[in-house]
């Protein structure tokens, strides 16, 4: 079996760009991706200079064609199931039954949301979202609605979100807000309800109200909303990685983990969303590092 230089696993703005890098500086690559990236539900990826507005299947289509130029890249679509280190080599197992030996691993796999109310999982990416900074604009003036729990989630991203637009009700779904919290919000004219919430009600991905569990609704058409976080898989941990007290798997800031050969990139580091460009920048600087020391060692 031929041993790789780099295994990329996650198909996702990081591990695209990681793989062009290690394509570049003809690295015999594998990357691995399962069609599981977050943004799949996304209607249109905004902020990414010169592919602003673009569907995100179509971003990776250009991505995947731009990789075709570079021979030593190999594509497989399958999932990753298991890593396992031995010699210092890692053996990389997928869920079609087949094997990969690489010198080095780089974890790019991102994150997953999770709702506490299960029916925004139906609506978001068209009519729901989390990032202002990616569909503000596009919401603009509109009557949204914010949800969150935390009261740092509420305050953070109805702050921001007021940038977009001023006619805001926040909804935190059972949870009391401080007095302070409160105070800041109302003196801006922003409606809390703290009741709990029963159902969103639309059609196709599209609110149009939101009911509660008092037997109340209101109607709004869009929103932002606070989810969790969580990494779909625990790979970093199980080779080893250190994690810093909030799970962040520590590096050396440009990629490197503190598992000899083991490199991480975009937002399964952080275990929190970032843009696109974000985290195609930390692929490149983690296919950098991976290259670097690739160098050095065979020098």
């Amino acid at each position: 079996m031929n041993v790789l230089d780099c295994i990329v696993i996650g198909g996702g703005p990081a591990g695209l760009s990681a793989s062009l890098t290690l394509g570049r500086a003809r690295r015999n690559i594998a990357l691995f991706d399962d069609g599981t990236n977050r943004n799949r539900v996304t209607q249109a990826s905004n902020g990414f200079i010169t592919r602003d507005g673009i569907k995100p299947q179509a971003f990776k289509e250009i991505a995947r064609k731009e990789l075709e130029n570079y021979p030593s890249v190999s594509f497989i679509n399958a999932t990753v199931t298991e890593i396992i280190k031995e010699n210092e080599q890692f053996t990389v197992k997928t869920s079609t039954n087949q094997e990969f030996v690489s010198e080095k691993i780089l974890l790019a796999t991102g994150i997953q949301e999770i709702f506490s109310i299960p029916s925004i999982r139906k609506f978001y990416g068209k009519s729901l979202f989390s990032c202002p900074y990616c569909d503000g604009w596009e919401q603009q003036e509109k009557q949204l609605v914010v949800i969150a729990e935390k009261e740092e989630h509420v305050l953070h991203l109805t702050k921001l979100i007021y940038n977009w637009s001023q006619d805001l009700i926040v909804l935190t779904n059972g949870v009391q807000l401080s007095i302070e919290g409160q105070t800041e919000l109302q003196k801006h004219n922003i409606k809390i309800i703290a009741e709990k919430i029963k159902d969103l009600i639309g059609n196709d991905g599209y609110l149009e109200s939101i009911e509660f569990e008092t037997g109340a609704s209101i109607n709004r058409t869009a929103g932002f909303v606070a989810p969790s976080y969580y990494r779909p898989n625990h790979f970093a941990e199980k080779l080893g990685c250190e994690m810093d007290e909030e799970g962040k798997v520590i590096t050396d800031h440009v990629g490197r983990t503190t598992q000899k050969n083991v490199y991480i990139a975009g937002e399964t580091e952080r275990s929190k969303p970032s843009s696109l460009m974000i985290s195609a920048a930390k692929g490149n600087k983690a296919a950098v590092s991976v290259i670097t020391d690739l160098i050095m060692e065979r020098f």
